[in-house]
């Protein structure tokens, strides 16, 4: 255990000591199913969270619990939920508060995968996803009926790269009931959106948490400063009676826990009903992964900067997108929100179009052409006709992709290696 504040020390100390009962070091992988109950009483108070405990590996594991804990005390909220993907994070942190009826009001700038999760998954389960241009936090506010259950954003938005005003956002939700619901994903170490409002966080693990492209899973950080009784009709899901739980009110129920209702309330309904479990041995990679996280992010961003000037430079290249270039209020933006560094994602435009963006990343020969981001290898590709092909031509510019548009995830490598590698790719085009 530790009470440090330094991310360097809270990924490799935090939560777990050593294993109880052989002493071991690192967090051993827990491959079981089940778990034995000490008797019929003990196993009764499990069943109705009267004590928490392992009971089933689909809703909690030691391993998991481990790696919740770490990513809770980084993020500096109370209680946390992993699960088998990002995708599946961003679904259940939706689903855990609106129903069939509800809305939400999200950012306009996402991930083509959350896009077509919101735009069209969600509509079909009666969930609507009101789209605004974040650029004007007061978008959210007029988006905003009785039925909205929260609002939705990225933090540096996957491709945009224009960092979401959280603060201004959250501020808007806090007072009408409304939680600000974050992704992080691109943005771990460098940015808390709990220290500036926001209610949730939620995290593709895959990605730079994880680090090394081995594993898939998604997490939920539950920042416990959120009142959902303040406006309780706004919130019914964990202030009305659940007939899945005799009737739990779940913002009662579990006050003698903690301020966990948000979190709970999807561990043992919405994970227990539909089942996305992470695999121990995937909670054990991402426990590893973690542990390097803060070195990781460092290179990330400092390459990410020279790569964003290298190609700044760049007769081919007609706009580069990144924050290091920034002016305005995307600059404020980015200065209040991003601390230590700017992120490990650039975007660029070559005027060529489709053609030369698809020739460009056909030309590589170190970067990877995969559709992840955050490992610690170099990885490019072309969203227009991949991440975000789905999506009609004006989402696609309602998101920042266009014809032309190639993301890069910088990797660790010597940065000589991959410029030389971008400068080469770029000569073909």
């Amino acid at each position: 255990m530790t009470d440090s504040t330094n991310p360097e020390t809270i990924v490799l100390h935090a939560g777990y000591r050593s294993d109880p009962t052989t002493g071991a070091v690192a967090v051993p992988i827990y491959q079981t199913t089940s778990f034995q109950f000490q008797d019929t009483g003990h196993a009764s108070r499990l069943f109705a969270l009267q004590e928490l405990g392992n009971i089933y590996t689909r809703i909690m594991n030691p391993t998991q619990d481990a790696l919740e804990q770490r990513i809770v005390a980084l993020d500096g909220g109370v209680a946390a939920m992993a699960v088998a993907s990002g995708q599946a994070a961003s679904a259940l942190a939706v689903q855990n508060l609106a129903w069939a009826g509800d809305n939400i009001v999200s950012s306009t700038d996402l991930y083509g995968g959350t896009w077509n999760l919101f735009a069209h998954t969600l509509k079909q389960q009666g969930i609507e996803v009101r789209f605004v241009d974040p650029s004007d936090p007061e978008n959210f506010r007029r988006a905003t009926d009785d039925r909205t259950r929260a609002y939705y954003a990225e933090t540096l938005p996957n491709p945009k790269l224009k960092v979401f005003p959280i603060k201004e956002v959250a501020d808007i939700g806090r007072p009408l009931g409304i939680p600000l619901i974050m992704d992080n994903t691109a943005a771990p170490i460098i940015c808390r959106p709990f220290d500036h409002g926001a209610a949730i966080t939620i995290y593709s693990l895959t990605k730079y948490i994880g680090g090394h492209g081995n594993s898939i899973g998604g997490i939920i950080v539950d920042s416990g400063t959120f009142d959902w009784e303040a406006v309780p009709e706004r919130q019914p899901a964990l202030t009305t009676p659940d007939e899945s739980y005799h009737g739990a009110v779940w913002t009662e129920a579990v006050k003698p826990l903690g301020p966990i209702a948000y979190i709970i309330r999807a561990r043992v309904t919405l994970l227990r009903d539909l089942g996305p479990a992470i695999s121990p041995q995937n909670a054990f990679n991402f426990i590893q992964g973690l542990e390097t996280l803060p070195l990781r992010m460092r290179e990330h961003c400092r390459n990410a900067v020279a790569v964003a000037e290298y190609l700044g430079k760049h007769d081919k290249v007609t706009s580069v997108i990144h924050p290091s270039n920034q002016t305005g209020e995307d600059k404020r933006r980015a200065d209040t929100y991003l601390k230590g560094g700017l992120g490990g994602l650039v975007g660029f435009e070559l005027s060529g179009g489709k053609e030369a963006g698809q020739a460009f990343i056909e030309a590589l020969k170190m970067f990877y052409h995969v559709a992840n981001i955050g490992d610690a290898r170099s990885l490019a590709i072309h969203p227009a006709s991949t991440t975000h092909s789905q999506l009609t031509a004006d989402e696609q510019v309602a998101t920042g992709v266009t014809d032309g548009y190639v993301r890069l995830s910088i990797g660790i490598e010597h940065i000589d290696d991959i410029i030389a590698d971008l400068d080469q790719a770029l000569a073909s085009v």
